[in-house]
C-alpha cells in the first residue's frame, strides 16, 4: 500500500499535466526507499520497478499496460487488471492476508536490487535497448517541454 504522501504527490503531478510515467515515478521512488530502509527486499531492480508500477496503476495513475510482445501475457494481464482496479476504486485497501503474505515473502529478499550500481546498470541496459528513433523522439519531447516551461 503506497503512502498517502506518494499518492498526493502523484495527483499533484497529474494536475500539473505531467505524464503518467512521471506520476508512476513517485511510486517507484517510494518502493526503492522502502527497500533501502529494510522494510522488505526485491530479487532484482526490475521487480522493484514492477512493484512500484503496480502500486501506481492501483492508485489511479493512468499508465497503460505494456504492448503485446514486449513482456509475457501474464505481465500484461496483471498490468491491465491493476489499471482496471485503479480506475474502479483508487482508494481501495488490499486484502490484509494477501498483503502480509507478500510482505513476508519480500522480507526474505535482499537489498542489493536497489543499490546505486544495480540501478545504474539497469538504466544503461534500458537505454541501450531503445532505438535511435525512440531516443530522438524522447529528446525532442524533452526540448519541447523545456520550451513550454521557459515562458
Amino acid at each position: 500500500m503506497p503512502d498517502k504522501k506518494t499518492v498526493n504527490k502523484a495527483r499533484e503531478l497529474k494536475k500539473e499535466g505531467k505524464s503518467p510515467s512521471t506520476q508512476a515515478g513517485e511510486f517507484i521512488r517510494e518502493e526503492i526507499d522502502k527497500i533501502r530502509q529494510g522494510e522488505h527486499g526485491a530479487r532484482s531492480t526490475e521487480q522493484a520497478i514492477a512493484i512500484g508500477l503496480s502500486e501506481a496503476r492501483r492508485a489511479g495513475v493512468d499508465l497503460p499496460a505494456p504492448k503485446k510482445g514486449k513482456y509475457s501475457d501474464e505481465v500484461r494481464e496483471k498490468a491491465q487488471h491493476d489499471l482496471k482496479k485503479g480506475r474502479e476504486n483508487p482508494d481501495a485497501k488490499p486484502s490484509t492476508t494477501r498483503s502480509k503474505a507478500t510482505a513476508k515473502a519480500l522480507q526474505k529478499e535482499g537489498k542489493d536490487a536497489v543499490s546505486e550500481a544495480s540501478l545504474s546498470k539497469h538504466a544503461k541496459a534500458a537505454a541501450a535497448s531503445r532505438t535511435a528513433e525512440e531516443r530522438s523522439t524522447s529528446a525532442k519531447k524533452a526540448a519541447e517541454t523545456r520550451e513550454k516551461n521557459r515562458t
